[in-house]
């Protein structure tokens, strides 16, 4: 004789024989738990608000980003640093949120073929990043990343910077009209490698500074 008393409502085994309310309650697990760990942060200034010193992408940046995600970079290079002392020896201070306030969509991922990025700025002269660019191997040999070599002979397309900068405003980038208007002029004669070096330079120096 069973002396388990049968629970009211939903029973183990009401569950576990039936797939779509299983599947049901995982999405509603999930889901819940999913706004008490992220709805929080909305509201902490220290996600939300920009570090001291951290000042949105000039043009030429906000032009070099878009070739830096074209390309793929993304793919081989991480711009986050864990709060790890072998991360932070290495790399030097860990990734705050407040560094990337003015990114979107932010570049934070452990992938690392090649080093990360987010301490680049200002580690190496822009020379360097042009021959690095032009071929990876004149400066390292064993690298396996691909030369970039095309990027000095294209121009920034300086027609649709400004529409690209009022975008990032409707997001939160705090641009001017001033700034906007001055965009084309600001990118104009320069080509994609000055663009891209430009970006890598800016790289995490708010906190390093």
């Amino acid at each position: 004789m069973d002396n388990h008393p049968t629970a009211p409502g939903f029973s183990h085994e009401k569950v576990e024989t039936n797939n779509f309310l299983m599947i049901v309650l995982i999405l509603l697990v999930v889901a819940v738990g999913g706004l008490v760990e992220i709805v929080p942060l909305f509201f902490q200034k220290t996600t939300t608000q920009p570090i001291e010193g951290l000042k949105p992408y000039t043009a030429l940046q906000v032009a070099g980003r878009d070739i830096y995600l074209r390309e793929g970079c993304y793919n081989c290079h991480s711009q986050m640093i864990r709060p790890f002392r072998a991360e932070t020896l290495r790399y030097g201070h860990y990734s705050v949120a407040g560094e990337f306030v003015y990114d979107h969509p932010f570049q934070w991922g452990s992938k690392r073929t090649g080093p990360d990025l987010q301490r680049v700025g200002g580690k190496y002269s822009d020379e360097w990043h042009r021959i690095h660019l032009n071929n990876p191997r004149d400066l390292v040999p064993e690298s396996n990343m691909p030369a970039y070599s095309w990027l000095d002979k294209s121009a920034v397309d300086e027609t649709s910077i400004a529409a690209h900068m009022r975008a990032l405003r409707t997001v939160g980038v705090p641009y001017t009209d001033a700034e906007i208007a001055a965009a084309p002029a600001d990118v104009k004669g320069k080509t994609e490698l000055d663009a891209l070096i430009a970006y890598l330079q800016s790289l995490g120096r708010a906190l390093k500074s």
